[in-house]
């Protein structure tokens, strides 16, 4: 078989096309492919060819006879020019503690309430209906799944500690596997049952498991009567990604459908995948990222300047509010029909649409968005299978040109995000940080937030499966879901629902007037609708003259006050600004000689910060708000909020 034979498998199989129909000058996005499955396709080419393809590469534009020829050069020892010198392998011991990525890091310090729309966990609730449940059998199996599972994905035994790493716990430490609760309500009366799922889901949507004080999973079974169920998930985001989820659904529901099933065993885990990163930032390759997101910093745009109802610094919600449109099997077709024949992804259909509706909501055209990227590097084989928090989000700016057609934006939009997800070494936590440093703001640099994971069930081989034993059957289209997700105010997720294409808005309710939601929202579907339609594509959106918002009185989502500290310099005026600055230096391994030296100007972050405030804590007996250190993070300011906790007068 030649090299053009072996990659046109790989296509056919991602397509489902057969091999021979597959021509080596039409574009993996024309025949059907979307960036997600691009993915899967780099995924499959390093797994049955031993060729390492960067994300540069492997973009949907690509068609199979360039792939073919980037293929063959790679396999003459061309050098790569982001070439990934990183070996994934197995470490000496399993159970040792390791960093948390950047996201993970920012989840955490979400956790400690530490930024604006903070919450106590981090987390996504599910539950969806069964049907044909064994009430004798279930419960059992599924407990037994979860313990099969807990050896097949140790990530289900992770625990985050207080200062901000992650380790497994071995199979046998008691309380590692999430045990199941089961309720049993299958003599109950309607009203009885309407009342206890709305009591969980309150519960579980409200109280997420935390993997700081036990499992990141909260699973629990409902027994219906008349062998209806409904089975309840909790994942904390700390440690499971949109991805993650889906393998570990898939993996659950297997093991609950076969005592006996035995997936492939994973050579390497989520540890020793996060420990080989430590590598990276050594390598030219992302070097090169970091240059290019550095030398574009200061030329980024604001979020969009949504009107605001609550500055969200005073906001302390509870769970995220949703909107929510199911498009049917033959509007999502029909969609993803039309975007093939405008050579754009259904991911940047959506991305644009939602783009054109925060235009004309904030009154401008230019805005900075955060977008969540799988962000599995393909380092291993086994990366895609297995269950962790790889994700990272990514900034991405976007203007939008009047007088334009749709289409015209879409593909401008689809040139955008590609350009800037090749550089996907550097996360966005990161770029933020950075952006947030230049800026002088001790706010969210990206509370507006697109999330796409249409396609994911494609690049897994195919839907999840439906049958789960004596679980009796899933039926996904019955489903009930939250999400609480720190420094975000709103986030449009797209998803498919078997046949079906699902789109929420998530948001922070207490910031937005209703009103304007709700037209937001509806000016979103009927910009879908259209696209499906195929009407939409030659419309010009009208769109506000100005690309960027000017100065504005009201309250505007990015356009918000930043409070304004300045501490008269010198060394540290007593024996507690001394001792901060001591913390300081230890932590940052530089000097600190000025009280009014800023901690994320010496080269400190948000999980550091939680550190010093751990650390603070044993040296002065004193308990102080990871809020309250951001809100002044010079020595002269914690040292005066640590004495206003401790209650002496200064």
């Amino acid at each position: 078989m030649t090299l053009r034979d072996e990659l046109a498998a790989i296509w056919a199989e991602l397509l489902g096309l057969p091999p021979g129909e597959i021509p080596d000058d039409v574009s993996f996005l024309r025949l059907g492919g979307d960036s997600v499955l691009a993915v899967r396709m780099s995924a499959l080419v390093r797994k049955r060819l031993a060729v390492v393809l960067a994300l540069s590469d492997v973009r949907v534009e690509t068609t199979l006879g360039e792939l073919a020829d980037l293929v063959g050069r790679r396999t003459s020892d061309e050098p790569m020019a982001k070439a990934l010198p990183i070996t994934v392998t197995r470490r000496s011991d399993p159970h040792a503690e390791f960093p948390l990525l950047p996201l993970q890091q920012g989840y955490f310090v979400g956790q400690q309430d530490g930024w604006e729309l903070s919450y106590e966990s981090a987390h996504y609730y599910l539950d969806y209906a069964l049907t044909g449940v064994d009430g004798d059998e279930a419960a059992d199996a599924l407990t037994d799944a979860v313990e099969r599972l807990a050896v097949h994905q140790p990530t289900l035994r992770a625990r985050v500690t207080s200062d901000g790493r992650q380790h497994v716990l071995p199979f046998g430490t008691p309380g590692a596997v999430p045990g199941v609760r089961v309720y049993d309500l299958r003599e109950e009366s309607d009203e009885r049952i309407t009342k206890a799922l709305e009591q969980v889901r309150g519960e579980m949507s409200r109280n997420g498991p935390d993997p700081t004080r036990g499992p990141g999973l909260d699973i629990r079974l409902t027994l219906l009567p008349e062998g209806e169920g409904r089975l309840h998930l909790g994942l904390s985001l700390l440690l499971f990604d949109g991805w993650s989820s889906s393998v570990l659904s898939r993996d659950l529901l297997t093991f609950v459908a076969d005592w006996n099933a035995v997936p492939a065993p994973l050579e390497v885990g989520f540890g020793d995948y996060v420990t080989s990163l430590a590598e990276l930032p050594a390598t030219e390759a992302w070097r090169a990222d970091r240059d290019w997101w550095w030398s574009r910093m200061d030329s980024l745009p604001l979020p969009p300047a949504l009107p605001l109802a609550a500055d969200p610094h005073d906001v302390r919600p509870v769970t995220m509010a949703n909107r929510e449109h199911r498009w049917s099997a033959a509007r999502w077709a029909a969609l993803r029909q039309e975007c093939t024949r405008r050579g754009v992804t259904p991911s940047t259909a959506m991305l644009t649409a939602f783009g054109v509706v925060l235009a004309r909501w904030s009154g401008h055209r230019r805005m900075l968005l955060n977008s969540l990227q799988l962000n599995r590097l393909p380092l291993h084989p086994d990366v895609q299978r297995i269950v962790g928090a790889f994700a990272a989000t990514m900034l991405l700016p976007l203007e939008f040109a009047r007088g334009v057609s749709f289409a015209e934006l879409a593909v401008a939009a689809q040139t955008v995000s590609g350009e800037h997800a090749a550089h996907n070494l550097v996360t966005g936590v990161e770029v933020g940080r950075e952006l947030a440093r230049r800026r002088g703001s001790w706010r969210p640099v990206g509370p507006v937030v697109f999330q796409s994971v249409l396609g994911v069930d494609a690049a897994m081989g195919g839907r999840p499966p439906e049958d789960a034993g004596p679980l009796g059957k899933v039926v996904a289209a019955d489903y009930f879901h939250q999400l609480r997700t720190p420094q975000v105010a709103i986030e449009v997720r797209c998803f498919e629902l078997g046949d079906e294409m699902v789109a929420v808005f998530s948001l922070v309710a207490e910031l937005f007037e209703p009103d304007q939601v709700e037209a937001a929202f509806a000016e979103f579907v009927a910009l879908v609708d259209g696209l499906a339609d195929g009407r939409g594509w030659d419309l010009v959106p009208d769109l506000p003259e100005e690309a960027d918002l000017g100065e504005v009185a009201a309250l505007r989502l990015g356009r918000l006050p930043e409070v304004a500290v300045r501490h008269a310099d010198g060394p540290p005026a007593d024996e507690l600004e001394q001792t901060v600055a001591e913390v300081f230096e230890e932590l940052l391994e530089v000097p600190v000689l000025d009280r009014g030296a800023d901690f994320f100007g010496l080269g400190g972050d948000s999980l550091l910060a939680v550190r010093v405030v751990v650390r603070l804590g044993k040296e002065c007996g004193v308990s102080l708000p990871v809020r309250n250190f951001l809100s002044d993070a010079t020595v002269a300011g914690v040292a005066a909020a640590v004495r206003s906790l401790a209650g002496v007068a200064r």
